[in-house]
């Protein structure tokens, strides 16, 4: 992602958390140009964000921001931003309401814009060590702090993007094995990371 992010100028990423992306792409990219938007559910949150020392608002603008409510504006102009961040997002949303929220995203890209996505793919070790009773419906559960969590495959995430108007530049899934050699334990993760991007505007030539 970091060579992507190197020529952009206008980003945003959404779950923002308490900045652990925002901030190393405002260290990383000294070009003045550069402007990062973040918005994430948790006020708390925004309010950890607005604190660090990096936080630059010339650079930097960080809001609360609900990403299912659909009478939820964003304070960004539609057709005007170059990326967009997902990292671990879009599985916490409720199935029903993904279609919505890529949507919407899609409509505050420029032609050529691209929405990076990184997520939880099909049987991943965390959905194999759900307990029962934790499964919600189908691939989507409940952890026991209450938040949610859904496993994707390629072709969901193929259809929900591809439904908002953006076509596919990278589409792959990340197969790891982590070892935790304290508590002697081998981990299989399965992650998805996409790329999607919104076309380009078709000029026609008038020939005379």
């Amino acid at each position: 992602m970091k060579a992507v992010l190197s020529w952009c100028l206008k980003n945003i990423e959404v779950g923002c958390g308490v900045g652990n992306t925002v901030f190393p792409i405002l260290k990383t990219n000294i070009d003045q140009g550069l402007f990062v938007y973040c918005c994430d559910f948790s006020s708390t949150a925004v309010e950890l964000v607005k604190s660090h020392e990096d936080y630059d608002p010339s650079r930097c603008f960080a809001f609360v921001h609900d990403l299912c409510d659909e009478g939820f504006a964003y304070p960004i102009p539609e057709g005007t931003l170059d990326i967009v961040i997902m990292i671990f997002v879009l599985s916490a949303i409720h199935p029903d309401k993904m279609q919505g929220v890529i949507n919407r995203l899609s409509k505050l890209l420029k032609p050529g814009g691209m929405i990076l996505l990184r997520d939880y793919g099909r049987y991943d070790m965390a959905q194999l060590r759900f307990k029962k009773g934790r499964c919600l419906s189908e691939n989507f559960y409940v952890r026991g702090d209450g938040t949610r969590v859904y496993f994707f495959t390629q072709d969901e995430l193929e259809t929900i993007f591809t439904t908002a108007g953006l076509e596919q530049v990278q589409n792959l899934v990340d197969r790891r094995l982590q070892v935790n050699r304290g508590k002697q334990l081998m981990m299989y993760r399965v992650w998805i990371q996409c790329k999607y991007r919104k076309p380009f505007l078709q000029v026609e030539n008038n020939h005379t």
